[in-house]
């Protein structure tokens, strides 16, 4: 791969590594208000009578909510594992573009 390619597959894997990076945060995001939900629910349920239906319907609703952060941990865990393959192939791009840079300074030394 010339320098130029070398360096357009670089920017290009810098600029998606940024965009993993902010989806994670997003997804962070998400599950914090996710938690500050449940958290108040906790809260709410905890004035109330185990068996009774309000309570079992917060029970029933946190244990949705729950399955949503679940969900967004393995999308979290999806996006970790990109980020990490583009990091790999972002360290592998710039050795190429380091021998490039060598051997060009060397041609003309």
């Amino acid at each position: 791969m010339g320098l130029a390619a070398s360096q357009s597959r670089y920017l290009t894997l810098t600029a998606r590594k940024s965009d993993l990076e902010f989806t994670g945060q997003q997804i962070n995001q998400s599950r914090t208000q996710l938690a500050n939900v449940v958290n108040e629910l906790f809260t709410i349920s905890a004035n109330l009578d185990p068996d009774s239906s309000e309570a079992i319907a917060i029970q029933l609703r946190i244990n949705s909510i729950q399955a949503l952060d679940q969900g967004l941990e393995l999308a979290l865990r999806r996006v970790d594992t990109q980020q990490q393959a583009v990091q790999t192939e972002i360290e592998a791009v710039k050795k190429v573009i380091d021998k490039n840079i060598d051997l060009t300074f060397k041609t003309f030394a």
